[in-house]
């Protein structure tokens, strides 16, 4: 059986995508890239936000189509979709065969086999190391769930609805997968959660994302490698984890805070706590902590209650904190959050006007930044031939992760020619808003050798992150 996925949203939702891909590879299935060959398409949703939605129900509805001039006998709906509309997309899709929730992922098998699924969506679901995996990243980095569900209260997300209550892969498990990727000949290991800096907690473990990214900074390989974290929670960023960070130079100097806003006001409606001035302390102390690192975060704009003195305040705070890298997102009145309830609603109009302020002040920030690189050498991941023309090459610094940040385009090299998955030193020569330009150096360890065997299967055109 040829079966065809799709994997919407973020990275977890690709992590849960490449195990259901696993276990049908495990049972002698087939993937395949091309919708109109699949005798199964799979579709893992997103529900995060109002985009997220549309474009999983516009994407359903493509896949739909294959039914009626491809081979495809089954449509499969996965995801938080699932979780959210499980009812509505059961009475008004009726293109759509089956469906499966973010803890029914071991269901896949039976339900393309027209068995009866095994899973209990009731029963929380965490993969584990010897879970078959297909990778639908490109060959040199890898996404890694420590991870899954989250306790924190925040009023205007869905997710612990969704994915349960937090729990951690165990210590051992986590290390056993990583060593393999990387014997595997993976060069970039990106560990995900809804909040990592909680990894252990569940356990009794104190400074569990320390312990644990100091045991992965020690895992031997042939060439040199990465290890980044993302999506820690301010209130729980130690001062172990900076020192951790600091000390070993495979682990990334990058942290990924999402902060959601800087007024204390909207931080208390947000059920978050906290403040621009507490936040800046803990920015300087990273710093000071960590030469080099570069902080990323994202915030909320529009939450109900945001006045123009909160959003001023906000943009303040990031003219001061100067973060490298920052996204910003509309606030989505989601009927199922805490803060669809909440009074104080702002119009659409105004919560665009004040996304592409904020965004304007941060390409400032991020331009003078990269200014501030060129003339210095830096290692780069090399990824490939740049998607906008076959005449760059795209890497990434360590302080760029995949996906979310700018890249580092490479329009001339010294010695052999760049290929995908090696790390090496580049020469910055140009700087744009969230992109540098440079020459690659000559290399200094062997050519990368590329995954083979199960589990590592390439199908990113159909894996859309």
């Amino acid at each position: 059986m040829k079966v065809g996925f799709i994997s919407l949203g973020c990275p977890k939702n690709l992590v849960d995508s490449e195990v259901m891909m696993g276990q049908l590879v495990a049972k002698g299935h087939e993937l395949t890239s091309h919708p109109d060959q699949a005798d199964v398409l799979v579709v893992n949703t997103c529900s995060f936000i109002d985009p997220a939605k549309k474009e999983s129900v516009d994407t359903i509805l493509e896949m739909a189509e294959y039914k009626k001039i491809g081979r495809a006998k089954k449509l499969i709906v996965a995801g938080c979709l699932v979780e959210r509309y499980r009812g509505d997309i059961r009475t008004e899709m009726p293109e759509v065969d089956a469906l499966i929730g973010t803890n029914e992922l071991v269901s896949i098998v039976d339900i393309c086999e027209g068995m009866t699924p095994s899973a209990n969506p009731l029963e929380p679901y965490l993969y584990h190391d010897l879970t078959p995996r297909v990778l639908a990243t490109p060959r040199h980095f890898a996404y890694m769930k420590i991870a899954e569900g989250c306790d924190h209260p925040c009023t205007f997300c869905v997710i612990p609805q969704y994915r349960g209550a937090f729990r951690s892969r165990r210590f051992e498990s986590v290390i056993s997968e990583a060593t393999r990727l990387f014997q595997q000949g993976v060069r970039e290991i990106n560990l995900i959660g809804q909040d990592t800096t909680c990894y252990g907690e569940d356990f009794g473990l104190k400074d569990g994302l320390a312990e644990l990214l100091a045991r992965l900074a020690q895992i031997e390989t042939p060439q040199e490698k990465w290890v980044r974290f993302l999506y820690a929670y301010p209130n729980k960023v130690t001062q172990k984890l900076l020192d951790t960070l600091a000390a070993h130079a495979s682990l990334a100097k990058y942290i990924d805070m999402p902060l959601q806003h800087a007024s204390a006001n909207v931080l208390k409606r947000m059920k978050r706590g906290a403040s621009g001035e507490i936040f800046l302390k803990l920015i300087e102390r990273i710093r000071r902590t960590i030469p080099g690192v570069a902080i990323r975060t994202s915030f909320i704009v529009g939450f109900p209650g945001e006045t123009q003195s909160d959003f001023d305040e906000l943009c303040e705070f990031v003219e001061a904190a100067k973060f490298d890298n920052l996204g910003v997102f509309t606030y989505s009145d989601e009927d199922t959050s805490a803060s669809y309830a909440l009074d104080g609603k702002v119009d659409g109009r105004t919560i665009q006007n004040r996304k592409r302020r904020l965004m304007a002040i941060q390409r400032k920030i991020a331009r003078a930044r990269n200014r501030a690189l060129v003339g210095s050498e830096v290692p780069v991941l090399v990824s490939g031939i740049s998607s906008e023309t076959d005449l760059l090459w795209e890497a990434r610094m360590a302080t760029q992760a995949p996906e979310i940040d700018g890249v580092t385009l490479i329009n001339d090299f010294e010695g052999s020619e760049p290929r995908a998955g090696e790390i090496r030193r580049l020469r910055i020569t140009e700087a744009h808003d969230y992109d540098v330009v440079g020459t690659l150096l000559a290399p200094t360890e062997p050519a990368p050798s590329l995954p083979v065997g199960p589990g590592l299967i390439n199908i990113a055109s159909l894996a859309a992150v």
